[in-house]
């Protein structure tokens, strides 16, 4: 068997096993060190094992990631997920469907401070759904409307899954900061779009007709500002170039803890299980880019990516098909991953593919992020799905994913306009 054979039997031996639920570190990392010994012998592979994980975590940059958790966590603890949710309900609660149009504001704004889809989902769902059912909107609506506007904290920077593109292609963080910006408004538009198409559509979907909203407050607007002036300071500051985003990272963080300090929000027991949610959090997150350090050495030695790229070009596919195809490929893969293990586990071979076809690096991974996206909330597997699922008891999967089909035709949109119109992602990046 060739080496590139053997780099294609390791990449769909590590699809099965993360869909046997073992965990991805552990997945990447047990075929990329045993592919490696494979075509390199034992002894290359100790070098590798005693080296790769020093390397993987090593790098300065990564530091961004526990800074970025940091500042999700406790924003979470000071109670600004329900501020943010009550401002949003002020502002566009009178609309027909206005709830849950507040639900996605709501999630687009905690996203903003947070950076993960999964706690963007279980952090609002918690306040929006209650909300929601007691307002007569149906669980349809109410779900999906929550899992769908999860999706926008892996999009909305800071996000995690950016931060872990830029660190496998060694993009700038910054630049891909900037770039998901203006596509992370785009989507939270369309989605609100999406539920004011649905709920005329469908009127059923909101049982109670009585439309009310509370009265407009400046008291309420004035518990939402820590939102709007972190994400302000901490991505404006990389767009003037005040400060690095390790640097953005450390203010934010700082301000969240001061923030959950000023609302009292802090005793010793919070504290403490604020920092143990962070540091495990880190610790997952590094202890899978460890496990996808193995299987990008294995990837490399196995001439995969190489041969990928010669066959595109001796066939002269034209690359808006490799493209395409490659798109199809994250769609399909997407229905039974979830987001970060699809980007470990398919950049190694796809970004040289990518780079060697002239697409723009920054310009890609946001249309990675936007397919990841997709991923989430696309049945069997979407993991905001299950999420949401968890938030109450009562709530059956066919109706999750039944109310999920429109907010996905909306990404299908977003998706065609970000890949047509280019400037809706470089424009940004190219003033810094």
């Amino acid at each position: 068997m060739s080496d590139p054979m053997i780099g294609m039997f390791g990449f769909l031996l590590s699809l099965f096993l993360i869909s046997l639920s073992v965990p991805v570190a552990l997945s990447l990392g047990l075929v990329g060190i045993t592919g490696y010994a494979y075509i390199n012998g034992f002894s290359g592979v100790l070098f590798v094992a005693g080296s790769a994980p020093f390397e993987a975590i090593f790098p300065y940059s990564l530091s961004v990631i526990p800074l970025f958790l940091m500042m999700g966590v406790f924003s979470a603890r000071c109670g600004l997920s329900a501020d943010l949710f009550q401002a949003a309900n002020m502002l566009l609660g009178r609309l027909k469907g206005g709830l849950a149009m507040a639900t996605i504001g709501a999630c687009a704004g905690f996203g903003a401070i947070c950076g993960s889809s999964l706690a963007t989902v279980a952090t609002i769902g918690r306040v929006a759904l209650p909300e929601m059912r007691k307002a007569g909107y149906s669980d349809e609506l109410s779900a999906a409307s929550i899992a769908a506007g999860g999706t926008l904290g892996v999009m909305i920077p800071p996000s995690v899954l950016l931060i872990i593109y830029g660190l496998l292609t060694e993009q700038s963080i910054g630049k891909l900061f900037l770039a998901a910006i203006i596509p992370g408004l785009l989507a939270t538009a369309l989605y609100v779009i999406c539920v004011a198409i649905s709920v005329r559509i469908k009127p059923d979907l909101l049982k109670n007709k009585q439309v009310s909203s509370p009265d407009f407050e400046w008291r309420i607007l004035r518990k939402a500002w820590p939102m709007f002036a972190m994400f302000t300071v901490v991505i404006g500051g990389i767009q003037f170039g005040l400060f690095s985003p390790t640097e953005a990272a450390g203010i934010g963080a700082f301000g969240a803890v001061a923030l959950a300090i000023a609302r009292r929000s802090l005793n010793r027991e919070s504290l403490m299980s604020a920092m143990r949610e962070t540091v495990g959090l880190t610790g997952m997150i590094f202890f899978i880019i460890i496990g996808a350090s193995f299987f990008n050495f294995f990837m490399e030695t196995s001439g995969l990516p190489q041969l990928l790229v010669s066959t595109v070009e001796a066939n002269g596919l034209p690359p808006s098909y490799a493209l395409l195809a490659i798109i199809v490929f994250y769609l399909v893969l997407g229905c039974f991953m979830d987001a970060m293990s699809m980007i470990l586990l398919t950049t190694p071979f796809v970004y040289p593919l990518i780079v060697s076809l002239g697409f723009d690096p920054i310009w890609f991974g946001i249309i990675v992020v936007t397919v990841a996206e997709l991923g989430l909330i696309t049945p069997p597997i979407g993991m905001n799905l299950f999420v949401v699922q968890g938030v109450v008891d009562d709530l059956p999967a066919s109706t999750v994913m039944r109310g999920i089909i429109p907010f996905i035709l909306a990404d299908t949109v977003r998706l065609a306009l970000l890949i047509f119109i280019p400037a809706l992602t470089l424009y940004l990046p190219s003033l810094s």
